[in-house]
């Protein structure tokens, strides 16, 4: 049983986490868009790039301070911090910069803890929206990889996204592949994720045709509990 204390704790948390979804929301899309600009336009003036720079460092900053108000809260902090270590990696984070989209990570926590407050049908919004920014962060970092390398065959956005597509849909048909080591590793985590996507979208599904099923058998046993009251009504009058 919760102490009083554990259940103001509990209850600071779930105000915390509800007072700074929408927050965190605007401020991985921000990382995002600082991340990503420098590497689609790397013609940009110094002062666009150090502007970008300062933003993925500011919302670095955001995202340390809502683990540590949260781990603060927590009722038994060392158990919060394990089972939460996807959180504290980007508190961890190491300045290899395709590494960097690992911040991400809260934004997709706070997109699935949404998902899951609305309907079950939802879900294939959330799971479509996560393949996309899957695909899209995984071109990105590859390509930041790859550029500089002169054995490299993927050279432009459009390659990296070919690239993520087919590694993310298991086609793989390796006219486009990562040949450095951060390019790999980079490719290793889309694979990881393309599979946990997958994953989630079958148990999606079959957890909707079991309901489905449920609700069918649910509604045959009322209408025969109905047919047999009739009945009886029926012998009754007669």
């Amino acid at each position: 049983h919760m102490t009083a204390e554990a259940a103001e704790r509990a209850a600071r948390a779930r105000r915390w986490e509800h007072a700074t979804d929408w927050p965190l929301i605007v401020a991985g899309m921000i990382f995002l868009a600082a991340y990503a600009v420098p590497i689609l336009k790397p013609n940009l003036p110094p002062g666009l790039i150090e502007v970008c720079r300062w933003l993925t460092l500011i919302t670095w900053v955001i995202f340390i301070v809502d683990f540590v108000v949260r781990v603060v809260l927590a009722d038994r902090r060392l158990r919060y911090v394990l089972r939460h270590w996807y959180d504290a990696l980007v508190v961890l984070l190491p300045l290899l910069r395709p590494l960097q989209l690992l911040r991400l990570i809260p934004l997709l926590v706070v997109i699935n803890r949404r998902a899951q407050s609305r309907l079950r049908g939802r879900v294939v919004i959330y799971v479509a929206g996560g393949a996309v920014l899957l695909a899209f962060c995984a071109a990105l970092a590859v390509l930041d990889a790859e550029r500089s390398s002169p054995n490299a065959n993927i050279k432009s956005f459009g390659d990296a996204s070919w690239w993520a597509v087919t590694t993310m849909t298991t086609v793989g048909y390796g006219d486009r592949y990562p040949v450095t080591g951060l390019g790999r590793l980079v490719a290793f985590g889309l694979m990881v994720g393309g599979i946990a996507l997958l994953g989630t979208v079958t148990a999606t599904l079959a957890s909707w045709l079991v309901e489905l099923v449920e609700a069918e058998k649910e509604q045959a046993e009322d209408l025969h509990a109905i047919v047999r009251r009739l009945e009886a009504k029926v012998d009754q009058l007669s």
